[in-house]
C-alpha cells in the first residue's frame, strides 16, 4: 500500500485528504509543519508527499529544499492558494511534480497521484 505524507498546518485540509486517500489504498501519515514533515520522512518510508506551501514555521518550499538536500526521492505535490511562476520554478527545482490549486478537485488529484506512483489509472 503506497504511504502519503500529508504535510498541512490546517486539521481540516489534513482530514480532508486523508478521508479521500484512505478509502482509495493509501496508507497517510501526516504533520502540520514542515520541520514535523522532514521528521516523518526520517520515521517512514515515504512514496509520496503532499504538503500545504504556507506554513508557519519551515514553510513546504524550504522543507522541499530539505527533502532534497537529505536525499529522499519522494514526489511532492505542492497544494497551495498561489500561482506565482517564480515560485513554482523554484518549487520543481526541490522536486516538486505537482502544483495544485486550493480548492482542489478530488479525482485530479487522485490520477496525479496514480500516475506518479505508476498505479493502472
Amino acid at each position: 500500500m503506497p504511504r502519503i505524507l500529508v504535510i498541512d498546518d490546517a486539521k481540516t485540509m489534513r482530514d480532508t485528504l486523508k478521508d479521500l486517500l484512505i478509502p482509495n489504498g493509501y496508507e497517510v501519515v501526516e504533520a502540520e509543519n514542515g520541520e514535523q514533515g522532514l521528521e516523518m520522512m526520517a520515521k517512514h518510508a515515504i512514496d509520496l508527499v503532499i504538503s500545504d506551501l504556507n506554513m508557519p514555521g519551515m514553510d513546504g518550499l524550504t522543507m522541499c529544499s530539505h527533502i532534497k538536500e537529505q536525499g529522499y526521492h519522494a514526489p511532492i505535490f505542492m497544494l497551495t492558494t498561489q500561482t506565482s511562476p517564480e515560485l513554482k520554478a523554484k518549487a520543481k527545482e526541490f522536486g516538486v511534480v505537482a502544483w495544485i490549486v486550493k480548492p482542489h478537485k478530488d479525482d485530479i488529484l487522485l490520477k496525479g497521484i496514480q500516475k506518479v506512483l505508476h498505479l493502472p489509472v
